[in-house]
């Protein structure tokens, strides 16, 4: 096997920028729905805030964080 074309070639990182904000984004997401379930107010967290809301912001930041990992950029 030859070793000497693959030195050639420059290194890439797996991800591009869009990638990498799009994962920030599903961060900011999944950071804003636990906080969101941890101001309701109800007793042991069932009001909307914490049955509903805070749960389905969480599920968005979870698919974000899936769709930047998937995503490809087109060249």
């Amino acid at each position: 096997m030859n070793y000497t074309n693959m030195e050639k070639e420059p290194q890439r990182l797996p991800f591009e920028k869009i990638n990498y904000i799009l994962m920030l984004a599903g961060l900011a997401a999944l950071i804003l729905g636990f906080a969101i379930m941890s101001m309701d107010t109800e007793r042991h967290g069932f009001g909307f805030l914490g049955l509903t809301l805070g749960p389905v912001i969480v599920m968005a930041g979870f698919i974000i964080e899936i769709v930047a990992i998937l995503y490809k950029p087109k060249r």
